[in-house]
């Protein structure tokens, strides 16, 4: 199986599945952004519970009374594509995290046609 190795950035985005962007839910309208801009992919994890700088503790349906669990979505590219998402997310996020790392990549892939990036 052929495989790539190079350096890239990974970028966490962290927020609340109450969140929104012009009236999406704000996971929706970030994997719809890196989908336009041809990142490599993004994806996205619902949390069980946590908090953030309010110290109010998010929890999904699990517990009675609250569906508001914390949301991440981790996006991994080259360097060059994930500078021009950055400032996307600044202008969409009213709360939450976004960190980003330099990471090295060990991409699997299969030979198969239209499956390289």
């Amino acid at each position: 199986m052929p495989k790539q190795e190079f350096k890239a950035k990974m970028v966490r985005v962290h927020f609340s599945q109450k969140d929104k962007w012009e009236g999406k839910p704000m996971q929706e309208a970030i994997v719809t952004l890196c989908l336009e801009l041809g990142l490599a992919g993004a994806t996205v994890y619902r949390g069980v519970e946590g908090f953030g700088l309010s110290a109010h503790i998010h929890h999904s349906s699990m517990w009675p009374d609250s569906n508001d669990p914390p949301i991440m979505i981790s996006i991994i590219d080259r360097e060059e594509k994930i500078v021009r998402l950055l400032p996307r997310l600044d202008e969409m996020l009213s709360e939450g995290i976004v960190a980003v790392s330099d990471v090295e990549v060990i991409r699997y892939m299969s030979s198969g046609p239209g499956e390289y990036l």
